[in-house]
């Protein structure tokens, strides 16, 4: 298996605590545990055959802000519930045959992309410092090595470096996707395929990169970038409990907006000029977050962004972008 370390920290806050535990990032081999017979089902009902990759309409693109591992059990955030509802929208609209996602939590190489070519994948608990429950979440799920294949091909047609590894959902996907997609309540039941962004800071190099995989959504499958529109947490623990906001939380938040709901033709020129902005090593001390609306600004092509949530907090933002339309159910 292939395990990339990061360098980046996590500032976790516990549920009715009061303390923030330190929490260093980094993908844990040998931590697998067995799905229960329940989940199991669920994960081989998912589709894997060719059939299901033929779509009779363009999937929209979806970026989701998700919040650390406590956000499962975050019922009474904002985001939690936006994430509820455009969760639902998904499996009873927009009903992809297969998704493809990037979360901030995964970085291959400088000039190198990774994608998942497992079926059989588990969930990584890339986090430390959390209660015991929390290493013991499952989020049943099942890869495509047709559809990773297909992300292959065309990142290569692109000229990107590419290469294949099998590897689990990080927190960064699963911690959202249990509150989007419940197991129980709104399973996803379709073939969910990570790819990695760079490990770099090039939001250009991002934007090309959503580009090279804007067909994809011509096939039925669904592209959806995880990660924050404003994510400091340096500056975390100086306003938790306060009631405080940063004032580039809401500054860079609206410029975020300002550019992904652009016009199309002057999209890519604004969220590059975004990351030129004075806050935005404020709002953003490390780009890992903020990289994967790059992706999805690029995937979009000639549709339109619109922003479904902000929710500015202390020193983080928790945005919903959607970009194209939502066919009639």
């Amino acid at each position: 298996m292939s395990f990339i370390r990061s360098r980046y920290i996590y500032f976790a806050v516990l549920l009715g605590g009061l303390s923030i535990p330190l929490v260093y990032r980094s993908y844990i081999p040998g931590i697998w545990q067995a799905a229960t017979t329940q989940e199991t089902t669920q994960a081989a009902s998912i589709m894997s055959d060719s059939s299901h990759l033929n779509s009779p309409s363009r999937m929209p693109v979806y970026f989701l802000g998700i919040g650390g591992p406590n956000s499962v059990e975050n019922a009474d955030h904002p985001a939690y519930a936006k994430l509820t509802e455009v969760g639902r929208e998904i499996t009873t609209k927009v009903k992809p045959k297969a998704v493809v996602v990037f979360s901030a939590h995964w970085q291959g190489g400088l000039s190198k992309i990774q994608i998942n070519t497992a079926e059989q994948t588990d969930i990584i608990y890339d986090f430390y410092g959390f209660p015991p429950h929390y290493y013991e979440y499952k989020y049943p799920n099942k890869g495509s090595p047709e559809v990773a294949e297909k992300v292959i091909e065309k990142l290569s047609v692109a000229g990107i470096e590419v290469q294949g590894v099998k590897r689990g959902l990080d927190h960064g996907v699963w911690a959202g996707f249990i509150v989007a997609f419940d197991p129980k309540k709104n399973p996803l039941d379709v073939p969910i395929v990570q790819v990695s962004l760079y490990n770099n800071d090039d939001s250009d190099q991002h934007y090309r990169m959503g580009q090279a995989l804007e067909s994809l959504r011509d096939e039925g499958i669904l592209i959806i970038g995880a990660g924050m529109a404003v994510h400091n947490l340096r500056d975390f623990r100086a306003t938790r409990g306060t009631g405080q906001t940063m004032p580039y939380t809401f500054s860079f938040d609206e410029a975020l907006k300002e550019s992904a709901t652009a016009k199309p033709e002057e999209r890519q020129a604004k969220m590059s000029a975004l990351m030129r902005r004075s806050d935005a090593r404020k709002a953003h001390p490390t780009l890992e977050h903020i990289l994967p609306i790059h992706v999805c600004a690029g995937a979009a092509g000639s549709d339109l962004g619109e922003q479904l949530l902000t929710f500015p907090e202390g020193s983080l933002s928790f945005s919903q972008y959607r970009f194209g339309k939502v066919a009639a159910a």
